[in-house]
């Protein structure tokens, strides 16, 4: 069964892993329903990224360890 769920992302490294995180995203774009993202005006290199999903936990946890395995990259799930 496909869950609804919310997910952010925080990059505290944009300039070193961002590339990485979009192609992460992008491969994984079919599960994405909504993406917000902002930068930190007061910490220029810090980004985050909400996005609402709607997949099965186990696409859901293989895209999370994608993200934590990058640096400066933290990743939080919850269903709703």
């Amino acid at each position: 069964m496909d869950n609804l769920s919310v997910m952010s992302i925080r990059i505290d490294h944009r300039t070193n892993s961002v590339s990485k995180v979009q192609e992460i995203l992008t491969k994984n774009g079919d599960m994405i329903l909504g993406r917000f993202g902002i930068h930190d005006p007061e910490e220029v290199n810090t980004g985050l990224i909400t996005l609402n999903l709607r997949a099965d936990m186990k696409k859901i946890n293989d895209m999370m360890q994608e993200l934590d395995s990058l640096e400066g990259v933290k990743v939080n799930h919850m269903q709703v």
